[in-house]
């Protein structure tokens, strides 16, 4: 049984951790540039508001959502910058209490959905459990954007496994957004967590492996970070091969960071 209160305490420690770097800068900090082309601190946080906001409307309004959906599949390339940029524009503190507002009414809407039902989303529909986790994944992703346009390091946590379960997870995806065919066999992948344990999926004695930290295993599946930037080594060529395209957040191939973009 997943544990959807305690997935949602650490979805809501996630976004205080966010809170935290971006709660008292001043307005004109929030237009600084982070590493995403062409997005500052407040597309940022833009984004994940309005996101939030249409996961509660899937939640909700499944309805209202569809024809969300509709409207914005003429515009499959571009809405989501389209989103970040509307909401973008408006003065800081009221994006600030905007995000605040919909994370909270977010996580009120999961609480409330029947055991069972699954949301309607852009992809596959999602049980209330995967939503909490992809919305944790993002979070933390775009939190990542905007530590780095502070020049913050933040302390890995052991919310990083609910990442890493997710790019596991999305192995198969990641194959098909960049016109792929999966491999059939399972990799085995082992990572270190914050507290040394071992974080483990797959089959002991699988031929493709993946190891190494936690954290580097998650700017790797959320594109933050280059392969080669990164401490994640692979035993094979389909694993290799991973290691290149892995992403675990919906929507078209991302394209990533450039290598040594944040070396020193």
């Amino acid at each position: 049984m997943v544990d959807l209160p305690a997935l949602l305490a650490d979805f809501d420690a996630e976004c205080a951790d966010l809170d935290a770097l971006v709660g008292a800068l001043p307005p004109e900090r929030w237009a600084l540039p982070t590493p995403a082309e062409g997005w500052t601190i407040a597309h940022q946080i833009g984004h994940l508001t309005w996101t939030d906001e249409v996961a509660a409307l899937a939640a909700t309004d499944a309805e209202g959502f569809g024809e969300l959906v509709r409207e914005a599949t003429p515009r499959v390339l571009t809405f989501v910058d389209e989103a970040a940029a509307e909401t973008a524009a408006m003065p800081a503190p009221e994006l600030l209490t905007r995000w605040r507002r919909g994370r909270a009414v977010l996580a009120e809407a999961l609480r409330a959905v029947p055991p069972g039902v699954k949301l309607p989303w852009f992809g596959p529909p999602m049980s209330p459990a995967s939503m909490v986790s992809a919305r944790l994944m993002e979070t933390w992703a775009h939190g990542q954007d905007v530590a780095d346009a502070l020049g913050a390091v933040r302390p890995p946590t052991a919310r990083l496994r609910h990442i890493a379960h997710l790019g596991v997870r999305t192995r198969n995806f990641a194959y098909q957004v960049h016109g792929r065919t999966p491999p059939d066999q399972e990799f085995r992948v082992e990572l270190r967590a914050p507290d040394g344990q071992v974080w483990s999926w797959g089959p002991e004695d699988a031929a493709q492996r993946v190891e190494g930290s936690a954290l580097d295993f998650c700017l790797l599946v959320t594109q933050r970070r280059h392969p080669e930037d990164l401490g994640i080594t692979a035993v094979g060529a389909d694993a290799a091969e991973w290691l290149g395209i892995a992403q675990a957040f919906a929507g078209p191939a991302g394209s990533g960071r450039a290598a040594g973009q944040f070396a020193g």
